[in-house]
């Protein structure tokens, strides 16, 4: 009989021996036939998970908290909570326990206790990776200085972990930082570990960080996995425009437009569309695709901008000016200021000074330099410390006075000579010589004027002086030494 009594408990040593050392396969194989239990036979799944328990794994914290894992992901929080309290009774300073716990007071809604929980499994085990990065998920938005402070303490730890090198890389593009973002990328996005997702931000980084070629070669590769990805193909069309490849931008622009899967168009491609077409001077292209873009974001006035240069230069200001003033008038008044008035005044003067004569009449053309040089105007009283106003002024009045027999400009190059030759700088010396070669033609001209016949000397010595300061600037110049042979 103590035979017998001696052989049977060896015997369910041996089977107590076996069911503890149950390979983990098996029993997940049973937590994930759990999970599909759950939601459809709660009862049957309470029985299940404890029947997983029984014996010596009711101190398999992994199990234990598998099937808390479990009941999470149902939402059912009860009986998450009902096995994160065995494994932490089994085990009172269990990492993944107190994980466990962090996930359900996250669940609740509870970023507070959840990232204490997550603090708490670090303290355990400071090796506990998911805990560092489900403690900077909650921190990636609200204080990211310290979800980043926490991930490089675990990148320390663990240089090879891709999920750190991901998780930073997710919180840098959060906040704008494209170039540590485009960093972070590097280290994972082109090996096994990355999804396609991860390859389309990695380029997008490089994109947003100016590296067009790199992110162009990113995107390429991509595109030879999955030719018809629109991200992909968006990339494409944006870099080659950026690096000025135009016939490829154009095919790439063909296909994103035409040919790619589930492309969800914003207003930023239908810009680059509209700056696309505009470079290969497509203008009345460029436009439709530009007010596409406005279609989509009304909000995104900066667009007129763009529609009234397209306009602009295919010489159509009636147009350009239409659209600037939609630009302007959706600006608070504050950001109205006269370098923003100053478009209206060149574009006023572009209409008065085209040369396709069949575009506008005589009449259009001097009430668009009258336009003009009231605009001009205004900004000389706004700015008097600039020389713009009255020198674009000047302009507008030569245009208006093109034989220069009324001198129309002429007292607004001597107000723009006069302050930038008190200025004394270099960077001015155009201007002056523009200035001075009004003004020397001017003399010039009165000297043959019979009306001014008193005055023929003193303008003959004028104009001759207004070419020998252009002389001064450019010695160079062949009208200035022409015009000082001329006079006599």
């Amino acid at each position: 009989m103590k035979r017998v009594q001696m052989f049977l408990a060896g015997a369910f040593i041996a089977v107590g021996s076996l069911y503890a050392q149950t390979p983990a396969s098996e029993w997940k194989a049973g937590v994930a036939k759990l999970k599909e239990t759950i939601q459809a036979n709660p009862a049957q799944a309470a029985e299940e998970a404890e029947q997983m328990i029984k014996g010596k794994n009711k101190k398999n914290i992994e199990l234990l908290v598998a099937i808390g894992e479990a009941y999470l992901e149902a939402g059912k929080i009860p009986e998450a909570q009902q096995y994160a309290a065995l494994a932490k009774k089994a085990n009172g300073k269990s990492a993944d326990a107190a994980v466990l716990e962090g996930d359900i007071a996250l669940k609740q809604k509870n970023a507070g206790l959840a990232s204490q929980k997550y603090e708490e499994a670090i303290y355990f085990n400071p090796r506990c990776a998911a805990a560092y990065l489900k403690f900077a998920d909650i921190y990636k938005m609200a204080n990211s200085s310290l979800a980043i402070e926490k991930l490089n303490q675990l990148k320390a730890l663990q240089p090879s972990n891709t999920g750190v090198d991901k998780k930073l890389a997710e919180i840098y593009y959060l906040k704008n930082d494209f170039s540590k973002a485009a960093d972070a990328y590097s280290r994972f996005a082109m090996g096994p570990a990355a999804t396609e997702e991860d390859l389309v931000k990695y380029a997008f980084a490089l994109f947003l960080n100016h590296d067009f070629e790199k992110s162009l070669e990113v995107a390429n590769m991509g595109l030879q996995k999955n030719p018809r990805h629109a991200a992909f193909n968006r990339l494409a069309m944006y870099n080659y425009t950026d690096l000025k490849r135009f016939d490829e931008a154009m095919k790439a622009a063909d296909i994103f437009f035409n040919e790619t899967d589930k492309a969800d168009y914003s207003y930023l491609d239908y810009m680059y569309y509209g700056h696309l077409l505009e470079d290969l001077k497509k203008y009345d292209e460029a436009v439709i695709q530009y007010e596409k873009a406005v279609q989509l974001d009304p909000s995104n006035t900066n667009l007129y901008k763009n529609i009234s240069a397209a306009y602009e230069r295919k010489n159509d200001y009636k147009k350009a000016i239409s659209a600037y003033r939609k630009y302007y008038s959706s600006l608070d008044k504050a950001k109205q200021t006269p370098d923003l008035q100053f478009q209206f005044g060149r574009l006023y003067y572009g209409a008065g000074t085209q040369s396709d004569s069949l575009t506008i009449t005589v009449e259009e053309r001097k009430q668009a330099l009258a336009s003009a040089d009231s605009v001009f105007q205004a900004i000389a009283v706004a700015a008097p410390d600039s020389y713009l106003g009255n020198f674009w002024r000047a302009r507008a009045n030569s245009a208006l006075d093109p034989e220069t027999t009324l001198g129309l400009a002429k007292p607004f190059y001597e107000e723009v000579a006069t302050l930038l030759e008190s200025k004394n700088d270099p960077r001015y010396n155009a201007a002056l010589v523009e200035c001075y070669s009004y003004l020397g033609y001017y003399y010039l001209l009165a000297i043959e004027n019979p009306a001014l016949k008193a005055e023929a000397k003193a303008n003959k010595e004028t104009s001759r002086d207004y070419w020998s300061k252009i002389l001064a600037i450019d010695p160079a110049n062949a009208t200035a030494k022409r015009a000082l042979d001329g006079i006599k």
